[in-house]
């Protein structure tokens, strides 16, 4: 009966694998059997480095939404991963007892909260902020970095924590018993024993930035052109698409697709460069 029960499961969770494996690769054959041609069409050089996105005039280049893209996550990561990072080794080795657990609440429910609740906070108190103190129309790569960067944080956060507490605590007795201060052992010996999984969830952090939306569509202007500030605005190639993809048709459709072809390959691309590192890391 025992056997059975252990066959059953092995081929239930083998199930599960197997249609997690077929959904990944029915929807890269989906988006390269649809992307590919359009590409092709209009020119893989004037598609990846054309600056003008006109689809009344049969213009699509996409090269301002990728560096508006490379832009608005790079600003995220500036402003989330050494708040999210620090914030890790506070909870971690410095926060007292009684407001830990209601910062852990707290980041609980930052994770939960929808994007459009933080794109609406950044459109009523972020663009105003930033307008009045940078001058503009507050719509910017600056906003949109700024609001990506609190949006990454519970991400960042969770995931350091875990692997800060995961390393051995003879690690930080070990540098307390050589003479190291508190915060000397902590930050000399546990955070590089914990830089694997502090990697792990800064490669999560660029795929939550990379591939945010909504949030970013509210604040970030819209503006398909290469931003020559960052009070400049600013499209991503997420927002791109979601713009035009309800009245699209024919060859726009089809370049809208190929966006997301070269979105896919961009968010592949950074997780094996973040991999490689890891891996000469460990």
């Amino acid at each position: 009966m025992k056997s059975i029960k252990e066959t059953t499961m092995k081929f239930l969770f083998f199930l599960t694998a197997c249609i997690s494996i077929a959904a990944v690769i029915l929807i890269c054959i989906f988006l390269f059997a649809s992307g590919i041609p359009a590409i092709k069409e209009i020119g893989i050089f004037n598609f990846l480095l054309g600056t003008t996105w006109k689809p009344a005039n049969n213009l699509y280049g996409i090269f301002p939404m990728i560096i508006g893209s490379l832009y608005v996550t790079a600003g995220a990561l500036l402003i989330g991963v050494p708040i999210g990072i620090l914030t890790a080794v506070f909870m971690a080795y410095f926060c007292p007892k009684p407001i830990y657990k209601p910062m852990k609440s707290a980041i609980h429910l930052m994770a939960g909260i929808p994007s459009v609740v933080y794109g609406f906070f950044g459109l009523v108190v972020l663009v105003p902020f930033v307008r009045e103190l940078f001058g503009g129309r507050g719509m910017s790569v600056l906003t949109a970095s700024v609001l990506l960067g609190l949006m990454i944080l519970p991400t960042i956060i969770s995931i350091s924590e875990t692997s800060i507490k995961a390393v051995p605590k003879s690690y930080y007795e070990g540098g307390i018993a050589l003479g190291a201060s508190h915060e000397r052992s902590v930050f000399f010996t546990v955070l590089p024993a914990a830089k694997s999984g502090i990697f792990s969830s800064v490669v999560l952090g660029i795929g939550r930035a990379v591939g945010e939306t909504m949030a970013v569509m509210m604040v970030a202007g819209n503006q398909a052109i290469i931003p020559k500030s960052i009070t400049s605005g600013v499209r991503t190639l997420t927002t791109n698409i979601v713009l035009e993809m309800g009245y699209s048709t024919d060859l726009h459709r089809e370049a809208l697709i190929g966006t997301a072809v070269v979105l896919f390959v961009f968010i592949l691309m950074i997780n094996l460069s973040l991999s490689l590192v890891k891996r000469k890391v460990k």
